[in-house]
C-alpha cells in the first residue's frame, strides 16, 4: 500500500511580512514616539500588552540599556528603528547606536519619516559608512492635509522630500516606503521621488487599520470614517490595477499586502528586500 504524499507546496512556510520583508534584525532604543501616527502598529501592540497607554505614547521613554550595550556583527541587514522614529530628541542616542552597529561591520536599513536637521547630521556623522547604509523614508501621500491627519506630529511632505534629496546628493543609497498609501494619488509621490531614489519605491496598502484605531484612537470618529474611505478605495481590484500600471517599472517594489493579491512570490526568508 502506498502512503499518500504530503502536499508540502500547498502548506508552505511562514511568509515574511512587515519589517521581516526588509531586514533580518530589528533594533529600537525607546518606547513611544513623538510622531504618534494614528495607524501605528507599535503603539497598538504597546497598549494591548500594557507597555504604554493611549495618551502616553507620544512622550517616549528612552531605553538606556539599548543605547549603552555593545553591538556585534549580525547576519543580514539590521533595520533601525522599527517601533519609533529618529527625532531631534533622540538623535544623539540614535547616532551612538548607529555608530556601534556600523563599527561592528553591519549593513543598516535606516527608516524614518525624516526631519531635515536629523538627516543632515546623520549624513555628516555617518559619511564614512555610507556604503553600508540604505535610507528608507516613509511618504504615504503628497497631500499635506492627509499626512497631518494620519501622522499629526511627523514632518510635512516637502520636508520629507528635501530629506530624500539631501541624502541622495550626499552620496547615500536611498529608497522610499509608501506603506501605508494614505490616498489614491500615490503617483505624485512616485514622480517627485523618482529622480532621488537609488534603490526602490515600495508600495503597500493599509493593514489592519480598524484594529489599530480601536487601540490607538478609540473615540476618534473622524479617523474611523477616513479609514472606511481608505478601505473602500484600496480593494483587491484597485490593488491589481495599481500593480498592472507599475509592473514593468524596475524602481517599484511591493509589500506583502500587494504581493498576496497579485500573486507575486512571497519570500519565507527574512530580510530579502524583494
Amino acid at each position: 500500500m502506498h502512503m499518500k504524499k504530503k502536499d508540502t507546496a500547498k502548506k508552505g512556510g511562514k511568509k515574511a511580512f512587515g519589517t521581516r520583508e526588509w531586514a533580518a534584525v530589528n533594533v529600537n532604543i525607546q518606547t513611544g514616539c513623538e510622531h504618534d501616527c494614528l495607524y501605528c502598529y507599535a503603539k497598538c501592540m504597546g497598549i494591548r500588552f500594557g507597555r504604554t497607554a493611549t495618551g502616553k505614547w507620544k512622550t517616549p521613554r528612552l531605553r538606556r540599556n539599548m543605547v549603552e550595550k555593545g553591538y556585534r556583527k549580525r547576519r543580514g541587514t539590521i533595520m533601525f528603528p522599527t517601533t519609533h522614529d529618529i527625532t531631534q530628541a533622540n538623535l544623539d542616542a540614535c547616532l551612538v547606536v548607529l555608530k556601534k552597529m556600523l563599527a561592528a561591520g553591519n549593513d543598516l536599513l535606516v527608516v524614518s519619516k525624516p526631519h531635515l536637521e536629523c538627516v543632515k547630521r546623520l549624513c555628516n556623522e555617518l559619511d564614512a559608512y555610507k556604503n553600508r547604509i540604505l535610507f528608507r523614508f516613509t511618504i504615504g501621500s503628497a497631500d499635506a492635509t492627509v499626512l497631518s491627519f494620519w501622522e499629526p506630529h511627523a514632518p510635512a511632505y516637502g520636508e520629507r522630500l528635501s530629506c530624500l534629496k539631501w541624502a541622495f546628493r550626499h552620496g547615500f543609497k536611498t529608497s522610499v516606503s509608501c506603506e501605508p498609501m494614505l490616498d489614491g494619488h500615490i503617483q505624485r509621490v512616485i514622480d517627485d521621488a523618482r529622480p532621488f531614489v537609488t534603490d526602490a519605491i515600495w508600495l503597500g496598502r493599509v493593514n489592519s487599520i480598524r484594529k489599530m484605531l480601536a487601540q490607538n484612537a478609540p473615540d476618534n470618529q473622524a479617523a474611523s470614517a477616513k479609514a472606511d474611505e481608505l478601505l473602500a478605495l484600496q480593494t483587491d481590484e484597485w490593488v491589481k490595477g495599481l500593480y498592472e500600471k507599475h509592473r514593468h517599472d524596475p524602481l517599484i517594489k511591493y509589500k506583502d499586502s500587494i504581493k498576496k493579491v497579485v500573486g507575486l512570490d512571497r519570500p519565507e526568508e527574512k530580510g530579502l528586500d524583494i
